[in-house]
């Protein structure tokens, strides 16, 4: 009795360790697309830089030498 007992408390604690892992499996996924969005924005920021930059020169240039 003490044995069929143990095993169905075996089997509950690994059931419960193969939830935490789908869990964390998935939230590793999660971040994993969070860091290609990141890096995707990153790779662009310097041509919004140099966008803004062009568009506030040319506004000074518009406003006070026209």
């Amino acid at each position: 009795m003490d044995k069929t007992l143990d095993i169905i408390k075996t089997e509950a604690e690994i059931s419960k360790l193969v939830m935490e892992a789908t869990k964390l499996n998935a939230e590793s996924g999660k971040l994993q697309a969070e860091t290609a969005k990141l890096n995707r924005e990153a790779r662009w920021l310097p041509f919004v830089h140099a966008a803004a930059l062009f568009a506030a020169a040319a506004a000074f240039v518009k406003l006070f030498l026209n």
